[in-house]
């Protein structure tokens, strides 16, 4: 169900050289939010008309707040980094679909972030290890989240170098970095720390940018494993009419019947066979 309402800024800073960690209060997007889902942010400069999608970092429920962390790059998006605690913005979430939790259940799960693909990672991590937690003793209303339990969680995390949100990845399990410089884990991309790890996932779960989810497409096909990635995308309306953010599809999309799928509706989140990268 997606929702526009007026959000509460609890909190906000920059925990990279422009990255930004900012706290939402909600009143009812939270609580119907999902890991690896995303919301639109409303600029309030009118001349702005587009909103900004931005995945969603944490989800709190019980508080009613979302975190988004997002790299300040363009107009909109420097505009939001300047705004201080107590300051409003309009929100509309929250849209498309999330990753596929029950997928990982009794396997090792990797999760694969790179770049501004880390943050989305970070809640993907939580809700697997509340699952896992669940399993000891369970009772009849947490047979959802036992279902989603991992045998495994290791995050896999690519950065040009800062190594942000890495200790927080490190509460939910293991975590292999990569780094261009090679200043921390290995130096090169997330496939090199999976090489030099030398072990293999069940499953992936992965965002990031498109020449990563390319070769992490080839790795999981190669080695035939489960393999869902969020797809980055320049959005329009966010809600799948304006067709602004399509992909192309190995099969004939139901919407459009051509080869192609709208990463705002029938994604960000996809099986990397579903489509082309």
């Amino acid at each position: 169900m997606k929702i526009k309402e007026t959000a509460t800024i609890v909190s906000q800073k920059e925990i990279s050289e422009g990255i930004f960690d900012l706290v939402l209060e909600t009143p009812s997007i939270a609580g119907e939010a999902k890991a690896g889902q995303f919301v639109d942010l409303y600029s309030n400069d009118k001349s702005r008309l587009l909103p900004r999608p931005i995945s969603l970092c944490g989800i709190d429920a019980e508080k009613k707040q979302l975190r988004l962390v997002y790299r300040a790059g363009g107009k909109g998006t420097v505009e939001f980094s300047g705004m201080k605690q107590g300051e409003t913005i309009d929100i509309l979430g929250p849209l498309g679909n999330g990753f596929p939790l029950e997928e990982a259940a009794g396997k090792n799960v990797y999760l694969i972030g790179g770049g501004i693909g880390v943050p989305p990672m970070l809640e993907t991590a939580a809700q697997l290890f509340d699952a896992a937690a669940l399993t000891a003793q369970p009772s009849a209303d947490e047979e959802a989240a036992v279902s989603t339990a991992p045998t495994k969680i290791v995050s896999v995390l690519g950065y040009r170098s800062d190594c942000f949100l890495k200790t927080e990845f490190d509460r939910y399990g293991e975590t292999l970095v990569a780094t261009e410089d090679g200043s921390s884990g290995a130096k090169g991309t997330v496939l090199d720390a999976i090489a030099e790890d030398g072990r293999t996932p069940e499953v992936i779960f992965a965002c990031g940018p498109k020449p990563m989810l390319r070769a992490l497409k080839a790795y999981a096909v190669e080695k035939n494993i489960p393999c869902y990635v969020s797809m980055e995308e320049r959005m329009a309306c966010g809600i799948g009419a304006c067709l602004a953010c399509v992909c192309q599809s190995t099969e004939v999309d139901g919407h459009s019947h051509v080869h192609n799928k709208r990463v705002c509706k029938d994604g960000p989140v996809f099986e990397c066979r579903e489509i082309e990268l």
